[in-house]
């Protein structure tokens, strides 16, 4: 519709949802994302709607923190078993 004919209801289905839809994920919500992902335990769906979503900035971090984090605990799992 248009000149100004348009009534509350007239929106296309999901065109109040694109904002949301859009909005770049929080720090825990890419933290959530880039875990789930160590693990390859991503549903395709939640992969294509995080893709478009995902702060660069957030994965790097998350992934640099990750990956330090796991090879701690490696570290951590071998100086407990050589010491036994």
């Amino acid at each position: 519709m248009s000149g100004g004919d348009e009534r509350p209801g007239d929106e296309a289905p999901g065109a109040a949802e694109t904002p949301a839809l859009q909005r770049p994920l929080s720090f825990t919500e890419t933290a959530s994302a880039v875990f789930w992902s160590f693990f390859g335990v991503r549903k395709r769906g939640d992969y294509a709607r995080d893709a478009a979503r995902l702060n660069p900035v957030y994965v790097v971090l998350m992934g640099i923190a990750g990956a330090a984090l796991f090879v701690f605990t490696l570290i951590m799992i071998v100086r407990i078993v050589v010491r036994h």
